[in-house]
């Protein structure tokens, strides 16, 4: 090998040899914090069917224990009931503000001990201002003042979104009627 070339090859070595020690030695202290690409908030409005209230029903009682029926929830804390609902979404805490979507799927009660449910749900959109659906899962401790359910996935303008939503109970009248504020805040948007 000539000097020339051992030279060259030498600043090489040394070249890949500092380009790999600053990057293998360089601690990694901490991940950094993700900023929403999107956040909205958005109130659902859940009237359950009480026997009395067909007209205004936005949910209904389809599964119960063999103790409960599908009129009126079974015991202290549900247990065992599957509630489907098809709930206006609304841009303010009023149900009689024009609905911008609907919050359609099921919630059902999943503890004897503790008051909690587990949610599976989308928001479904078709308004000037969005078109699609957002999907979320997750299970809601309801005695918690606020729940956080992850955002699953979208359709249309939320196509493949991921994020998280922060349920809130806003109003809540007995077994047949409560409001939930959800603070979404999306991570992944296409």
């Amino acid at each position: 090998m000539t000097p020339k070339n051992l030279t060259w090859a030498a600043a090489v070595f040394l070249f890949l040899l500092g380009v790999c020690s600053a990057t293998s030695t360089r601690p990694r202290t901490h991940h950094r914090r993700r900023r929403p690409c999107k956040t909205m908030v958005f109130y659902f409005h859940d009237i359950l069917y009480n026997g009395h209230n067909s007209k205004n029903a936005t949910a209904t009682i389809v599964g119960a224990p063999a103790w409960g029926n599908t009129t009126i929830l079974a015991g202290k804390n549900h247990f065992g009931n599957v509630v489907v609902f098809d709930d206006p979404i609304t841009l303010d805490n009023n149900l009689h503000s024009p609905p911008v979507g609907r919050a359609q799927g099921f919630y059902l009660y999943d503890k004897k001990e503790i008051f909690t449910a587990w949610l599976g749900f989308s928001f479904v959109f078709n308004s000037t201002d969005h078109k699609g659906t957002i999907n979320f899962a997750g299970a809601d401790p309801l005695m918690n003042k606020t729940r956080d359910i992850s955002v699953i996935g979208g359709t249309g303008d939320f196509f493949m979104t991921r994020g998280m939503a922060t349920l809130s109970t806003d109003a809540f009248e007995g077994d047949v009627y409560f409001r939930l504020r959800a603070d979404i805040r999306l991570y992944e948007c296409w």
